[in-house]
């Protein structure tokens, strides 16, 4: 019984994880092809996705460049939610029944690793 529920999970786990690079691969060609609509012309790069175990919500985590336009970049995202949302569910549309709810966040682990480093070489 033991072995079984193990199966699952890590079934369950492989599963969420092909979906999640499904999103970050699709939304990676959409960012690329309407950058100066959606983002205002900053380079965004999907460092991550996290899809929730039941499909209905997807993570997504960007990083920006130039790094001072971040905010501006992820204002931009969220207002054209709607857009990005429907040309998602166009690619991926007969992968999915339904295309999840989409929440961006700013991944500032590079920042992170950057101070780090800053302060070991002192």
């Amino acid at each position: 019984m033991k072995y079984i529920l193990l199966y699952l999970c890590t079934m369950a786990g492989v599963r969420l994880e092909k979906f999640g690079s499904l999103i970050k691969r699709e939304l990676a060609v959409l960012f690329q092809q309407n950058a100066r609509e959606w983002l205002g012309g900053s380079m965004v790069t999907i460092t991550q996705t996290r899809v929730a175990p039941d499909l209905s919500l997807a993570r997504i985590y960007i990083s920006v460049f130039p790094s001072d336009r971040r905010d501006e970049a992820l204002k931009l995202l969220k207002q054209n939610h709607s857009s990005v949302k429907r040309e998602l569910g166009l690619k991926v549309g007969k992968q999915m029944r339904k295309v999840p709810e989409l929440q961006y966040y700013i991944d500032d682990s590079l920042d992170y690793y950057e101070t780090i480093d800053n302060l070991l070489k002192k």
